[in-house]
């Protein structure tokens, strides 16, 4: 039997309640460890709020489509194979919003030890985790629960641990010991996939395989390390309420727990987990510079009793860092037929308002729409 919220009362507060969370700077897994076994108020969704397709967390039906998984093996020894492969990813794009990618570079010991980082950064002494505990995201290293906590309608079952890997990287010594080194590699490793990647996406708008590069698509990366404790209720929140993400491109390395899932013609779609793989997904900045022509799709994360689930999401964007750069439609993709559908901003501007709105279910590309 579904458990129903509980009625919220007029001495409810929601204002102190988010504070006294934040204030512990234990976040969710604070709660877990004090042996919690109902979930605060903050957490769970308020029924009049459309953060939720298809209306209850649990309404999932399911239907017969698998996320495509992409051989990226051949991308640079055969034009023939190349040429599928951006085929691929062109259909992808363009239907889905999502793939994922197998042959992709990174050594499997390299993703298993980067989950394991930041699980070991999750799990170690509390005293050890609060020194990086802020909402000032200008810092290098951050780590807080919700970054929406006092914007988004209800919190969601996560912490997370976040830090600018590029344009202008940490000193090693200004990282955390649990995952320093690996999460230098990984990040590395990244990079370099990244601008594989922004090549075959060039390639499958039609455009020069420099091109995405060239408009510095690959220059920032944000590094976010997720957990998702076991929730004592998960059927009345979320490790991550439905969003969009609202950089260029977003690199997902996810443990084998699952619950991430995409909303594909309006039925949530599980992704299941790969082993070896990764799962890309296009972003906001993408759908908006392709002037619709690739999709950033809604996705979320079930909360679940099972966790602790560990993922690492990589955020092809330069985000929060001031810079004039103004992007809209490419001018090769916009015509008489097919006129821009987006105004044009900057990186930082399309970050604030993401930042600002929260977790609200509204897709951010609804306000840069002409």
């Amino acid at each position: 039997m579904e458990t129903k919220p509980e009625t919220i009362t007029n001495s409810y507060d929601r204002a102190a309640e988010l504070k006294a969370f934040d204030d512990t700077k234990l976040g969710v897994k604070g709660l877990v460890d004090a042996g919690v076994s109902k979930i605060p108020q903050i957490f769970i969704i308020p029924q009049d709020k459309d953060i939720i397709k298809n209306g209850s967390k649990t309404d999932t039906t399911k239907v017969n489509f698998v996320v495509p998984v992409i051989d990226l093996q051949d991308i640079g020894d055969n034009p023939i194979s190349r040429q599928a492969i951006v085929e691929k990813i062109r259909h992808a794009s363009e239907t889905w919003g999502f793939f994922q990618v197998i042959n992709h570079g990174i050594p499997i010991g390299v993703l298993d030890e980067m989950l394991s980082g930041v699980r070991r950064f999750n799990e170690q002494e509390s005293e050890a985790k609060k020194k990086y505990y802020t909402r000032d995201f200008t810092k290098k290293v951050v780590f807080n629960s919700n970054f929406d906590l006092y914007a988004s309608p209800a919190a969601n079952w996560r912490d997370t641990f976040l830090t600018f890997m590029a344009p202008d990287p940490p000193e090693p010594g200004e990282l955390p010991d649990s995952c320093r080194n690996v999460q230098i590699e990984y990040s590395r490793h990244v990079m370099s996939l990244g601008l594989r990647l922004f090549g075959l996406l060039s390639e499958a708008l039609g455009l020069e395989p420099s091109r995405l590069i060239d408009m510095d698509c690959a220059k920032g990366l944000v590094f976010v390390g997720h957990y998702y404790p076991a929730c004592p209720q998960p059927e009345l929140t979320l490790g991550a309420s439905k969003h969009t993400d609202d950089d260029w491109l977003t690199v997902l390395l996810q443990d084998q727990i699952g619950g991430l899932q995409i909303l594909v013609e309006n039925k949530w779609i599980d992704v299941q987990a790969v082993p070896g793989s990764l799962v890309i997904n296009i972003g906001d900045l993408l759908q908006l510079i392709s002037n619709d022509k690739f999709k950033s799709v809604e996705h979320r994360v079930l909360a679940n009793q099972a966790g602790p689930r560990v993922s690492v999401a990589c955020f092809f964007s330069t985000s929060l860092m001031p810079n004039s750069k103004v992007y809209g439609p490419i001018q090769e993709l916009v015509s008489e037929d097919n006129p821009a559908k987006y105004r044009e901003t900057t990186v930082q501007e399309f970050v604030l308002q993401s930042f600002s709105k929260g977790l609200n279910g509204i897709p951010n590309l609804q306000y840069f729409k002409i």
